[in-house]
């Protein structure tokens, strides 16, 4: 295993929890289960043919652990409850007792899936998580949010609920396609615009590496993307406040997403297009003196980095329904980020009309 792995803390007192990013850091796996204790393992992953998964298991037994394995159907469109419910039946049908773990090994999807389900079985047990995915270990792998997919809308179900351990393994990289890896980046701009001018002069300096995939490039946007949601996480961890920042992209993001049922395009793909909403928005009403150059810039940066940049082709009165729908709405308005220049965010309460009329023009 590389010297290079950095530890970051997400300090929630006695809940808090490191985060492992570098290469080859998945081998820490036997060990990190081992320091909880006593317990049988399931592992979630979504699909026979995911080496990582397969390896996982293979070391965790070797290791003399009881493994229960539980295999879920790929895709957004099965981030639902009935796909929680496979793995209740098979953690109970596996006979895990309170003392178990509960392992997600795979994307976003995955992992907030097994997640929801880890903090309702038998009300609790505990939760670790091996991202393989950019998406993943930048956002939902790290700080509680759990959640399944509704008919009205994304995450519309779930709790806050954290991991015992999260280990980004870079390695794991490098089996995704080149398409799921490049989406992954949108939010990991995300991170950036949130951070600092200098997190974002880094990914510009940085594009067309991450773009290939170079794995230093990689690891340095995952620790800044980490060590800014770990801090964020330590002050607000059920996003009565601060936390909030993080969604921004995400209110049109996601209801483009749900307009096109979650089929055809990725929640990176969705979340560039929501950024470019967001700063589209905040120039509309007045609040970014320098609206259209911060646009120009983010749609520069989107556009090398390889993702979609034609929010235009995606704004349609379906998509303008799904926001009505926006877990963050409060009657008539909707808690919306509006983005200034890098580091300069803010939380309004925005009518859904005034949005309408910004937007979807």
């Amino acid at each position: 295993m590389s010297e290079s792995v950095s530890s970051i803390r997400v300090d929630l007192g006695e809940r808090s929890y490191d985060v492992r990013v570098g290469s080859g850091v998945r081998a820490e796996l036997p060990q990190q289960v081992d320091a909880l204790g006593e317990g049988d393992v399931l592992v979630v992953h979504d699909g026979p043919d995911r080496p990582w998964a397969n390896e996982a298991i293979e070391a965790l037994r070797r290791a003399g652990r009881r493994v229960v394995e539980c295999i879920l159907p790929a895709g957004e469109e099965h981030k639902d409850i009935r796909t929680v419910e496979k793995i209740w039946d098979a953690a109970l049908e596996g006979e895990i007792d309170r003392r178990g773990i509960v392992l997600g090994i795979g994307g976003g999807v995955v992992g907030d899936m097994t997640a929801f389900a880890a903090s309702t079985l038998l009300r609790g047990v505990r939760l670790g998580q091996l991202p393989t995915t950019l998406l993943s270990m930048v956002d939902s792998s790290v700080g509680g949010k759990t959640g399944v997919n509704r008919p009205q809308g994304k995450n519309l179900v779930g709790t806050f609920y954290q991991p015992s351990f999260v280990l980004c393994d870079v390695d794991t990289l490098t089996t995704l396609p080149r398409g799921e890896r490049i989406a992954g980046l949108a939010e990991v701009v995300k991170s950036a615009w949130i951070d600092s001018e200098q997190s974002v002069v880094m990914l510009e300096r940085d594009a067309s590496s991450l773009r290939e995939g170079d794995a230093a490039a990689t690891i340095r946007a995952i620790e800044m993307s980490v060590r800014l949601k770990a801090r964020i996480v330590s002050e607000d961890e059920q996003e009565t406040g601060t936390r909030m920042l993080l969604n921004f992209g995400h209110t049109v993001g996601h209801a483009i997403e749900a307009a096109l049922e979650y089929r055809g395009i990725r929640h990176g793909e969705g979340v560039a297009l929501g950024m470019i909403a967001a700063l589209r928005l905040s120039a509309a009403l007045g609040e970014n003196e320098a609206g259209k150059q911060q646009e120009a810039r983010l749609v520069a940066l989107l556009r090398e980095l390889g993702l979609p940049i034609h929010l235009d082709d995606y704004l349609d009165e379906n998509v303008s329904r799904h926001l009505i729908s926006d877990k963050k709405r409060r009657g008539s308005s909707i808690r919306f980020v509006l983005p200034g220049p890098p580091g300069a965010l803010e939380i309004r309460s925005i009518p859904v009309e005034t949005i309408r009329e910004a937007l979807f023009r």
